[in-house]
Order: structure tokens, then sequence, then C-alpha cells
């Protein structure tokens, strides 16, 4: 077995290219598991890093071992439902244990989904579920929290609103901490995790650790104008309102529709899926990009 050998499923993905960018730069081989047929433009990235390209169907045991054989960790950066999170990334696990790879990483780069209580966040249920069946399974596993991307602050969950120079915050603290890591850190922890044999079953990053009310402060500092907090309400509230609109939105393949945005931003502000303690210092030499960085380019 050679231990700079990872084997990566979901490599074509926004992070999925990070981590095998990440891993290439530390000098590891990387062997991507792709579908059958993916188009030529979407693995130019991953040619140009010299990643090995491996067409495999998951649903095809045989296929999938092969690809998996003589690696040293299985990573996943699959995204998806229950019939990716759960069967797929099932399928890619019991490949991995049959090609006797010692180390498996999830899929799960959230918040702290085993706090959480069951039912409150659809996505977050299932990584519960396949975690479970992980915990049993006869293979060593890291599970790499990272809170949300940092990118979606204005975006997908926009808390900055720099059009009416608010910042929105759920609940009675604006004061609450709030855990975001960019997709490039959180790739190249992953890398690091990877290639590290003694990792712990768990291990929680954050690029930052941040307020609404540091969120308004660091707005204003950077736009030379003053930021105000807006409170859209409490949290029972917005845990409300997501449950009245997934029953008026058709049912969709897609992982995150506007009602699993506000489960999301009610984990986030109700607190109990905060990381904590943090795994920052265990690679000392990565470099962490703070928030100010990333409202930077949009503010």
């Amino acid at each position: 077995m050679n231990q700079k050998q990872i084997v990566l499923a979901g490599a074509t993905g926004n992070l999925g290219q990070r981590v095998a960018r990440e891993l290439r730069i530390r000098g590891a081989s990387v062997r991507a598991i792709v579908r059958p047929g993916t188009e030529f433009t979407r693995l130019s990235a991953l040619r140009r890093q010299a990643v090995e390209i491996v067409e495999a169907d998951l649903n095809v045991r045989a296929e999938i071992v092969s690809a998996c054989q003589g690696a040293s960790c299985v990573i996943s950066t699959l995204l998806g439902l229950d019939k990716v999170l759960i069967d797929a990334q099932g399928a890619l696990l019991d490949a991995a244990i049959e090609a006797q790879v010692p180390r498996f990483i999830p899929s799960d780069y959230a918040m702290d989904f085993t706090k959480i209580k069951p039912g409150t966040n659809r996505n977050f249920d299932l990584h519960r579920q396949f975690k479970a069946h992980l915990d049993l399974a006869a293979i060593r596993s890291t599970t790499i929290l990272s809170g949300a991307f940092m990118h979606l602050l204005a975006g997908d969950a926009p808390l900055v609103l720099p059009k009416i120079k608010r910042v929105l915050y759920w609940g009675n603290d604006p004061n609450q901490p709030l855990d975001f890591t960019t997709m490039d850190d959180t790739a190249a922890y992953t890398a690091e995790a990877a290639l590290d044999p003694d990792t712990p079953p768990i291990l929680r990053i954050a690029g930052e650790q941040i307020s609404a009310a540091g969120l308004a402060k660091v707005a204003s500092e950077l736009s030379g104008t003053p930021y105000h907090l807006f409170r859209g309400g409490g949290v029972e509230r917005l845990r409300r309102l997501s449950r009245i609109i997934r029953v008026f939105t058709p049912d969709s393949e897609s992982p995150f529709p506007i009602w699993q945005g506000m489960q999301y931003l009610y984990c986030m502000f109700e607190g109990s899926g905060r990381l904590t303690p943090l795994d920052n210092k265990r690679y000392p030499n990565l470099q962490w990009t703070g928030v100010q960085t990333v409202l930077k380019q949009v503010l």
C-alpha cells in the first residue's frame, strides 16, 4: 500500500477539485473516481493536476473495488441527497473495505450535526444516518466538520446585505458565534488529514468564528458606511417558516432548496451545532482565511 495514494470521489465538484489540488501540492498520488461518460471539459482541471482518472460506476461493486486498490485513504466529496450520501457513498465505503483501504473520510463538511436534534435539518439527518453506518464499519474514519462555507455569506445564505447596509440575524442574541470556513481552507485541511494516519474520528475546524454583530463591524469598516443589524425574528419563527415553505415547494433532487437553507440558518443561530473544540492547530502550517478577506471581494 502506498501511504500517499489517495482515492477521491466527487473530484469534479467545487470542493473535490480543490481537494485534488491540495493533495497534489503535498506530493500525493490522486486517483479520481468519475462516472462513465463524464464530459471531457469537466476533467480538464484534474488532468492539469496530473490526477489519475478512473471511470467507475458506483453501482458496480467490482469497478469501485478495483479503483480503491492500493489506496491509503478514500475521500468522498459527493454531494446530493439519500441516493448519493447514503446509497452511492455507502457503496464507496463497502468497496474501500473490500479493497482493504485503512481509512475513509466521508462527505460531511458542515456544522456539528452530531449535536443537533434529529428532524431539525433534512441534510444533517442524512449525514447522521450515514455516520451511524460508518461508525460500525470495519475501517477507520474521520469526519471533518467545517461549518458553513464562507462564500455563502453574501450568496445563497445572505447574512450581509450590501444594498440595504444591513446584517441579518435570527434569535435574541446578535453575538451568537457562527462558524465559517472557505472551501480552499477546507480542502487544504482535508488533504492534510488524508495524509495523516493518526486522525481521530471527528475533526472540527473554522476559518473564523464570528457573530452577526461582528459581521456588521467588519462590513462597516470595509465599506466605510455603517452596517446595522436587522433581526429577522426568533429562531422558532425561522423554523416554522422553513416548514411552511417546504410544504408548498415541489419535491426536488436539489440538496439546497430555499427551505433547507432556512433550516441551516436555524441551526446556526440556535447554536447547538457550534464547532467546539476546534482542531485548527493540528496542522500548524495551514493559514486560515478570515471573513474580512472574503467580504472585501463583495463590498
